[in-house]
């Protein structure tokens, strides 16, 4: 290809961008930029999906505010001059906006397709462009599921412009998947580009593989010497603008000066970050951490912080992270906490009107005060102080706009969710004075490993354990139960697996890290598989983000310190919409270490049966004694049952000390407000309605073996999709080789190997383009039977495409839309027409040579492909119409609502509003501009036309 700078180029990848101008040639590359779009492209000069923006004679060309018909062209170094009725353009005035299309040259000169390649390309523009709008897009192939609160989160925060928010649902509520959820929604909209997420090392991988295969995301992995190996390939490069999608260590980042300025100098859409509790603050200290997510705070326009600890538990820190994200709002730590005294009182309010409760009368006057006094308010209060409980709802309602904190954090509870099984504890102390000294000094010493952070090496030998008895018995009576036991380590694992394997005849799987992540894959699915392994032995990586919910019985071989991750790992079975109870089996020898931590988790903190909100905050206050105590214990030292038994009163108090404060000072407001948003269906609405789309699977099957992918069913809307006759190498998903694929949610919830295959899946997106960016279906000639003696039309499809900045993503008011328009010889209209069914079955087997009636093509085809595109121009015009109605309906609502609501709520942003409002005066401007572009055509005769009848 022979780039000239000034030359015009169309992506054959992206044709939507328009027509680009080659800015400057650096190296082995080309620099586009697509001025229309706003976007920027850097292309390798030898694989450059770009075609030449040529025009010849005879073609409309328009630019700087001229339109005329070419008479003819001619080249200047490289630049192509266009003249006609006395006017000359360079190609470099010409709009960005050109029809570029070569469908109706094709059908002239006799190149044409296959019949049914033209009904391909037709509905795949059909389905993209519903797809495309539907608000559901980027989110359907998602492996989650269809949880009406994450979905409620995701789909009120993605809305935010930009959205600054603290996740701070209860341990088990899905804060991952919330946050993916908004991720993938943002980047599908293009409302974000570049995303910073950063973590706590120990989080790093586990969050990697969970973007990767849940929401299809690609991130990169940052570390010191990925660092150093960019730098090294590109001196003076920053290295964390190599990759639009980062995730890092927290403390690499903050333990390191100058990857801290690098990282705050690269430039971000988005900031994610988790374990957000672990950032201090205080007004005379802060960690390097709190610094470094400040400082990219404040040059980050998106901020999502996760948390689990309870706002309750340290105001000052619930304080730092609020600051963090509107520092306008939360700038004075007195008052803040001020502010928060009069939460308790007003939440009480809140619950006294959601429970129609009667209010005294310095209730009333409380009230009345904290609604401003609004005279159709007091109506209400007025109301329901009459017993008119109707009037509960608005007045909870005004609240929930006037205070709390509901603008910037959600928060939702076990409790107000609902959906969880019934945990039954089936703890087992076996009589430990049976076991000899060497047993009772490898427990110890296996407890101390357990309690060490990453566990100490240990020889492990369990085939003439004390506890392998308990564990073949428990195998035996559970008849044909999945069961799903986890312990501490990988080496635990491999011993378990040896001692079973002469012990037992249950078929095992095995999951842990030193496995690669098809490996675990694997391994889990053969769990999964009706007919699968019946054992799954897993480490402490089995209770990160897996879901094995099919099972429902759970064997703590050992008992992790932290409560959180007891939680995560009982948390794999009890998960919202588990249909049994969760059978949990413990084991301890009396006298052991074991026995002491067994205790302190069902006695001190309930901890399984219940899900305790301040397991944290209890293991901090009292891990020092628990420890010494267990040590003591083991080795038979005197009153240690005592001094348990003290300890676990201690506990048990100040858990319920702590619920007792956590109830106090609930803010039911903050509650409520996450469950209010009445618009918040939508978002689960349609992906009810994408998993229920009937044309999917055999669409995307048919779309597939366009490009020499053959399928072969392995079961309910499973296939193995083989690319050993693939076509093209630009197909994206195939490069290791066939693979399994679902079209079914519950499938791929229950077998994350399988990517769920929805319009919006990377693989899906790529055919498409690959398809619809070629020439490929956009000509053909059909001898319809049906026809009328004499009968010849033209089916033109032409698509209405809207040059805008990617941020604003127009697609959902206006996506590439096909618009179809038939004409007969005489210049009518035949919008009813419709291939019938027995020329589309005989047109493969019919051979026609259209070359034979180029004569009459050429004849026929321009006045009626010129009449088609007036009759698609008149029908773009509602359509357009139709879309600037959505726009303003959906944002001018939006923006009226937030003007109303930052008058009587200080957490409502004007530059939310601003964005909102500028965000409409582009779509304003936009919409108009659409512009109709031919795509496919179709010639159609009656049978006598080609002498067939």
């Amino acid at each position: 290809m022979a780039f000239v700078p000034g030359q015009r180029w169309i992506s054959t990848a992206e044709p939507e961008l328009g027509l680009g101008t080659v800015m400057r040639l650096e190296g082995r590359t080309v620099q586009v930029v697509f001025a229309t779009s706003g976007v920027i492209r850097q292309y390798a000069l030898t694989s450059a999906p770009l075609l030449r923006a040529e025009f010849k004679s005879g073609d409309s060309v328009s630019g700087t505010g001229k339109t005329f018909i070419i008479e003819r062209m001619e080249l200047r170094n490289g630049i192509a001059y266009y003249h006609g009725a006395g006017m000359t353009l360079a190609e470099g005035e010409l709009d960005d906006v050109q029809n570029v299309s070569k469908a109706d040259e094709r059908l002239v000169s006799g190149r044409v397709d296959r019949v049914e390649q033209f009904e391909l390309r037709v509905e795949a523009l059909q389905q993209r462009a519903e797809a495309q709008r539907s608000p559901a897009y980027g989110l359907a192939c998602v492996r989650v599921d269809l949880i009406p609160h994450q979905l409620r989160v995701a789909e009120i925060a993605a809305a935010r412009r930009p959205p600054r928010i603290l996740l701070a649902d209860e341990v088990g509520l899905g804060k991952t998947i919330e946050a993916g959820l908004i991720l993938a929604r943002l980047l599908a909209s293009n409302r974000v580009g570049r995303v910073l997420v950063l973590l706590p090392e120990s989080l790093v991988f586990q969050w990697f593989v969970e973007l990767l295969r849940r929401f299809n995301l690609s991130f990169a992995i940052f570390d010191e010497e990925r660092c150093e190996a960019i730098e090294m390939a590109t001196p003076g490069i920053n290295p964390f603008e190599d990759d639009q999608l980062v995730i890092a260590s927290i403390g690499f980042l903050a333990d390191a000066p100058k990857r801290t300025q690098q990282v705050l100098d690269a430039g971000w859409d988005l900031l994610v970050v988790d374990e957000a509790h672990h950032l201090a603050w205080s007004p005379e200290h802060s960690s390097t951490e709190y610094d470094l997510v400040d400082k990219l705070a404040q040059k980050t326009p998106g901020v999502i912080l996760l948390t689990a600890t309870p706002e309750q538990l340290g105001r000052t820190g619930h304080f730092a992270r609020l600051r963090l994200l509107d520092p306008a709002r939360y700038h004075d730590l007195a008052q803040f906490q001020h502010e928060s005294d009069g939460y308790a009182q007003l939440s009480q309010l809140a619950e006294k009107l959601q429970d129609g409760a009667a209010l005294d009368k310095p209730e009333q006057t409380d009230l009345a005060q904290r609604l401003d006094n609004d005279p159709a308010l007091l109506a209400h209060l007025k109301s329901y102080g009459k017993g008119d409980r109707s009037s509960a709802a608005t007045l909870i309602d005004a609240l929930i706009d006037r205070h709390g904190t509901g603008r910037v954090m959600f928060r939702n509870r076990r409790a107000q969710v609902g959906g969880f099984p019934q945990r039954v504890p089936q703890l087992s102390v076996l009589d430990g004075t049976e076991l000899d000294d060497d047993q009772r000094q490898h427990l110890l010493a296996e407890f101390c490993s357990d309690v060490q952070q990453p566990p100490s090496p240990l020889e492990l030998n369990y085939a003439a354990d004390a506890r392998l008895p308990w564990l073949l018995n428990l195998i035996e009576t559970s008849g044909t139960e999945k069961l799903l036991l986890i312990c501490r380590s990988q080496a635990k694992v491999l011993a378990l697996e040896e001692a079973l394997r002469t012990r037992s005849g249950v078929k095992v799987a095995r999951f842990h890290e030193g496995m690669s992540i098809i490996q675990r894959d694997r391994n889990a699915a053969f769990f999964a598989q009706p007919d699968g392994a019946r054992l799954l032995l897993c480490a402490e990586i089995g209770s990160e983000g897996r879901n094995f919910q099919f099972a429902h019985t759970l064997i703590l071989w050992d008992l992790p310190l932290d409560p959180d991750m007891l939680e995560q790992r009982i948390g794999r079975l009890d998960r919202i919409g588990q249909k049994h109870p969760i059978a949990i089996h413990g084991i301890a020898f009396s006298g052991s270490a074991q026995q002491v931590l067994l205790r302190w988790f069902d006695q001190g903190l309930d901890a399984f049966r219940t899900s305790p909100a301040d397991g944290r905050e209890l293991l901090k206050r009292f891990q020092t004694p628990l420890l010494a105590l267990a040590t003591q214990h083991a080795r038979g030292a005197e009153d240690s049952d005592a001094e348990l038994d003290v300890l676990i009163a201690e506990t048990r108090a100040a858990h319920e000390e702590l619920a007792a404060v956590i109830h106090r000072g609930r803010d039911r407001l903050l509650e409520l407000a996450a469950t209010r948003e009445a618009h918040a269906e939508t978002l689960r609405l349609a992906l009810l309605a994408s998993d229920q789309n009937a044309t999917l699977d055999a669409f995307v099957l048919r779309l597939f073996e366009q490009f020499g992918i053959e399928n072969d069913e392995h079961g309910e809307r499973i296939y193995l999709l083989d690319p050993e006759y693939l076509s093209t190498d630009g197909f994206p998903g195939l490069q290791d080789g066939p693979q399994q694929i679902t079209f079914d949610r519950a499938t791929a919830l229950s077998r994350e190997e399988l990517p769920l295959l929805r319009f919006d899946h990377p693989m899906v997106i790529g055919a498409l383009e690959l398809l619809l960016d070629g020439e490929n279906g956009n000509c053909a000639f059909l001898a319809d039977d049906v026809l009328a003696p004499k009968t010849v039309l033209l089916e033109c499809v032409f698509v209405l495409d809207c040059l805008a900045a990617k941020s604003l993503h127009i697609e959902r008011f206006l996506p590439p839309t096909p618009l179809r328009a038939i004409v007969d010889t005489k210049l009518q209209s035949r919008p009813d027409y419709r291939a019938s069914p027995s020329s589309l079955q005989r047109a493969p087997d019919r051979d026609i040579e259209v070359p034979r009636y180029r004569k009459y093509l050429s004849t026929l085809v321009p006045p009626m492909r010129k009449r088609a595109e007036e009759l698609a121009l008149a029908e773009a015009k509602t359509v357009i119409a139709n879309a600037l109605q959505a726009a303003e309906l959906e944002l001018g609502g939006e923006i009226a609502r937030l003007t109303a609501l930052k008058r009587v709520n200080p957490s409502v942003r004007q530059q939310e509003i601003d964005a909102l409002q500028a965000e409409l005066a582009a779509l304003r401007h936009a919409l108009p501009q659409a512009h109709t572009r031919l795509d496919a055509v179709r010639f159609v005769c009656s049978a006598d036309f080609l002498g067939l009848r």
